[in-house]
């Protein structure tokens, strides 16, 4: 499945240590953000040290916010594993100084964020009976660049309105905003989005700021040979 594991367990040398398997993360191992949410929480309670490893399988600059993510259930494990009995709007709060996302992944159900993304309303979505398949071509997108691409405007409908209307309507009306400035830098990325439609989605877009893309079916779809060169998944919803 498409899910990053993450094990923190007590030392045993009293020295924090980070380790990850799975895809290769690049960098640092000291700028991760599992690394970051326990030094934060450290920062408040004494909390002993420990080691964190990372399982990662979901792929990084995707736009699928496996990062985030990650943050947000180190936040979770610390909490479970020091007793610290957070509750959710504390973890809310740190999970919103690691990064503009982390908290939405608290919630861990469909969920429409606004302001800087760390506050919410509630939505009525079900996608119970779709076939999802996402694709992510071998390109970075610059998330700096995405951003600087975007420009505000004021809309006729409200996102949740938008969001509540049957899927079949969401290729006409729910745009990803990032989509004009990135397809014009990488149309691959339009490539993989036209692909789907033509092969039948209901619905398809690029996730956040891109590069990965995901399709909505209505029945189980095999494009895999059509990618091979690109990360690929798919999935029942």
């Amino acid at each position: 499945p498409l899910y990053d594991v993450l094990e923190i367990i007590p030392s045993t040398d009293g020295n924090t240590i980070f380790s990850s398997s799975g895809i290769v993360i690049p960098g640092n191992e000291d700028q991760n953000l599992c690394l970051k949410a326990y030094h934060l929480i450290k920062e408040d309670f004494n909390i002993a040290a420990v080691n964190i490893h990372l399982h990662k399988v979901i792929p990084m600059g995707a736009g699928l916010g496996g990062g985030s993510s990650d943050a947000a259930h180190t936040l979770v494990l610390l909490n479970d594993l020091f007793k610290l009995k957070l509750g959710n709007e504390q973890l809310l709060h740190y999970a919103s100084k690691l990064g503009a996302d982390c908290a939405f992944f608290l919630k861990n159900k469909p969920i429409l964020g606004f302001e800087k993304g760390d506050q919410f309303k509630e939505i009525n979505l079900n996608l119970e009976g779709y076939f999802m398949v996402i694709v992510k071509p071998e390109v970075h997108v610059s998330t700096v660049d995405a951003y600087a691409g975007v420009i505000p405007g004021q809309h006729l409908f409200s996102l949740i309105e938008l969001i509540e209307k049957p899927v079949s309507e969401w290729r006409f009306t729910l745009k990803n905003n990032f989509e004009e400035s990135v397809f014009q830098v990488h149309p691959e990325i339009e490539k993989i989005k036209n692909t789907f439609y033509e092969k039948g989605a209901v619905y398809a877009s690029m996730s956040g700021s891109g590069s990965s893309v995901y399709g909505l079916f209505k029945n189980p779809i095999d494009l895999s040979q059509k990618f091979k060169s690109y990360f690929y998944w798919s999935s029942n919803i």
